[in-house]
Parts: structure tokens; C-alpha cells; sequence
């Protein structure tokens, strides 16, 4: 009799439906991973309701996939059953479209999105391409590992890639999923951090994160905070609200960046004169490619950087992804599986 495992599947209408199916067996060039945690993120919501376009269901979401890889398909050359792995947003590329030509897999034209295009994490056994699997350090236990995939390297590759340099002066806003990480990201690599929120009764965390200074949206102005300081460097927005992105714009420095991580459909209220004058600029970063999740894994388990997390079991998946659109989650919500 074959093998069963449990997964969480959505449907038309967006329910969550728990389900056994056969343990699926790996294709050509994959893998299959014995999954041990899936981070629950918010853009899960694409899939439960219906709002990305060409989705077909039923379909099994969850992209921030911490596991081990349990058997391996033919071609498969550079990985070993028994080795911990983890799967994000990059779920394959083309490897023929310009983007995927000069390595920016990430932007491949045809993307495959773990969880959208192939289903995902919610489960207890799942396949995976062999390109787009990260390599766990041993540190680093299954659900501190899982958020990283997605959260983490939003916010670890969009710094990196910012411009600034150690010392330079970096805001950011938001103490959420992505937030609390990014403070400790941008503390780490050397920058002058300063952490944005509402509500006095976040300093103390922003602080014990690693922010020098911790600015108090309902109490101050942000932007003129900011600019008496010398402006930022890089304002990492990572709250998905486009009027506090836009309200931070002057408090950029000369050639500073709004680097945009906080998906919001609204538009950023910006005026020529705001950018012109001192250089400023207006960035969106995606996440990256399984090379740059491993780099982000690394860096983690080398500086200690962990997400805070609030576990539920796979079955209460429903009520994990409840709890996260709730906004009282803190700060990651991850699935585990037994």
C-alpha cells in the first residue's frame, strides 16, 4: 500500500481543507523534502483567495519550506538524502529569458512561484526542484529557519544590495514580520539603525534588536527626525502602507533611497522636487534566488540573527493564517509538521 502524507490544500472560495495523498515520488532534477516547518506569509493570501492570476487548484500554498530532503530524482547530482534544505519564493526559472541569461533568476519572465505555480509547504511531504533548494546550517532549527526563507531574505538582500555602507545611517520602518527582522539585519552589517514604529511601547524591542534610536511615529515627525540626524542613507519600508512610505520620503539624505519591501497595491506619493533636488530615489526589491536564501541562512547562523516565531500545528492551518492576517502574530507564524 503506498505511502500517505497530510496536506493542507486550498480550494476555489478559499477554505482549507486537510487531505491524504500518496507520498509523491521526485521527477527528474527534483527532490523530495520531508517537511519540518512552512512559514505562513501574508502573501499566502494570493493563493486562499483567489487573487493571483493563472492559479490552479486545489493547490497546496507555503513558500518559507524548512525540511530534509528524503529521496532524490534522476539528474540530481549536487544534493543527498538526509540534508536539511529549504525552499522560498523561488520555486524555478527558465534559465532562458534575459533576466534568467545574466543570472537574475528572480525576475525570470516565466517564474515559478513555490506554492503558486506547484504546490508548497503546508504539508508533510513535498517536491522540489533541485536549483531552488538552500542548504540549512545546522544551527539553525527548522522554525527559525523557515521565515528566513521568505521574510529574512527580503529584507537581508534588498540591504546588501542598497548602496549604502557601514556607518551610513538606515531607517526602518515597521516592527512587523519583515521589520523586526530588518532591524537586525541592518544593525549586524554595520549600519546606523534607527528603527520607526507607532506606539512608545515598541522602543524597547527596537532597541534589544540592535536600533540606536527608536522613532515613535504618533509622537514625532519621522522625516524631520530623520533630517536632523543628517537624512538617511536608506529608508527600508517594510510596512505595507503607502501613505507612511510617502510621508518618509524627506527624510531621505542626498542619493538616499526609499527601498520599498512592503507590498501595498496604493500608489507612493512622491513629487519630482522631493527627488530631484537631493539625488533621492524610489526602489521595490523582490526576494531572491535559492543562492541568495542560502546566503541569508548563513549570515544568520554566523551573526545570530533569529526571527521571533508562534508555532501551530499543520493541521490548524486555518487558524495560523487567521492569526497572522490578525496582525497580533509576534512576529512570524510558523507550521510545524509531526
Amino acid at each position: 500500500m503506498p505511502q500517505m502524507t497530510a496536506v493542507q490544500i486550498t480550494r476555489p472560495g478559499g477554505t482549507f481543507e486537510v487531505v491524504k495523498r500518496d507520498v509523491p515520488e521526485p521527477g527528474p532534477n527534483k527532490v523530495r523534502i520531508k517537511v519540518q516547518a512552512c512559514g505562513v506569509c501574508h502573501s499566502d493570501v494570493f493563493v486562499k483567495e483567489g487573487h493571483w492570476p493563472g492559479l490552479q487548484y486545489p493547490r497546496v500554498t507555503g513558500h518559507e519550506v524548512a525540511g530534509v530532503i528524503d529521496a532524490v530524482g534522476p539528474g540530481v547530482t549536487a544534493w543527498n538524502k538526509g540534508q536539511r534544505v529549504g525552499v522560498g519564493w523561488h520555486g524555478g526559472h527558465c534559465g532562458q529569458c534575459v533576466p534568467c541569461r545574466r543570472g537574475d533568476f528572480i525576475c525570470c519572465q516565466i517564474l515559478r512561484i513555490t506554492g503558486f505555480s506547484d504546490d508548497g509547504g503546508y504539508a508533510q511531504y513535498m517536491i522540489a526542484r533541485s536549483d531552488t533548494l538552500a542548504l540549512i546550517p545546522d544551527s539553525l532549527p527548522p522554525v527559525e529557519a523557515a521565515p528566513i526563507l521568505c521574510a529574512g531574505i527580503t529584507t537581508f538582500n534588498s540591504l546588501r544590495h542598497s548602496g549604502a555602507v557601514a556607518g551610513d545611517l538606515v531607517a526602518v520602518q515597521g516592527m512587523g514580520g519583515l521589520g523586526h527582522l530588518g532591524i537586525q539585519f541592518a544593525s549586524k552589517m554595520g549600519y546606523r539603525t534607527v528603527a520607526i514604529g507607532r506606539g512608545k511601547d515598541k522602543e524597547p524591542l527596537a532597541l534589544k534588536l540592535g536600533a540606536i534610536r527608536y522613532l515613535d511615529g504618533d509622537a514625532v515627525n519621522v522625516a524631520t527626525e530623520l533630517t536632523s540626524l543628517g537624512g538617511a542613507s536608506v529608508i527600508l519600508a517594510t510596512a505595507p502602507n503607502s501613505k507612511a512610505m510617502s510621508d518618509l520620503i524627506d527624510g531621505l539624505g542626498v542619493g538616499g533611497k526609499l527601498l520599498a519591501v512592503g507590498a501595498s497595491a496604493d500608489p507612493i506619493s512622491v513629487t519630482p522636487i522631493q527627488l530631484i533636488g537631493k539625488r533621492r530615489s524610489i526602489q521595490g526589491w523582490p526576494s531572491g534566488s535559492a543562492r541568495d536564501s542560502e546566503d541569508t541562512l548563513a549570515f544568520c547562523a554566523l551573526t545570530g540573527i533569529r526571527p521571533m516565531v508562534e508555532t501551530f500545528p499543520l493541521e490548524q492551518a486555518a487558524a495560523a493564517y487567521d492569526r497572522l492576517l490578525s496582525g497580533k502574530a509576534r512576529f512570524r507564524v510558523v507550521l510545524t509538521m509531526t
